[in-house]
């Protein structure tokens, strides 16, 4: 039984820094453009920024924004090819972790929260 599992394990403590360590990870997949990128790359080895603006719907301007911010939190590398640059997740970490929420979304997620999403979704168009 891993960790997760184990209820009655007592809970570990965990040093600062690891503390500020996960609060900058968190906040910076907290943004739901980010969300979208960092996703769309956990599903292509690497995208450069037109490509993830056809799989994610969004402007070019706002992806290559946060980018930049994903990128300097060490969480994408960028690789230039020709006249493109592609992205990529740094590492195997933030893929299991997005994979990880998504099914939370899917499973445990208040169904209530679902509807409104939902709800706001349709009123936009």
């Amino acid at each position: 039984m891993s960790k997760l599992e184990d209820l009655t394990a007592p809970p570990e403590t965990l040093e600062e820094w690891v503390i500020v360590c996960l609060s900058r990870l968190f906040s910076s997949i907290s943004d739901p453009t980010r969300i979208q990128i960092v996703h769309a790359l956990t599903e292509a080895d690497e995208l450069n920024v037109t490509e993830l603006a056809e799989h994610t719907g969004l402007s070019i301007s706002a992806i290559s924004h946060q980018l930049r911010l994903l990128r300097d939190r060490s969480l994408l590398n960028a690789t230039r090819k020709g006249r493109s640059v592609y992205y990529r997740l740094a590492d195997d970490h933030l893929r299991a972790l997005i994979r990880t929420g998504v099914q939370h979304a899917h499973q445990d997620c208040n169904s209530s929260l679902r509807r409104a999403c939902e709800s706001a979704e349709g009123s936009e168009t």
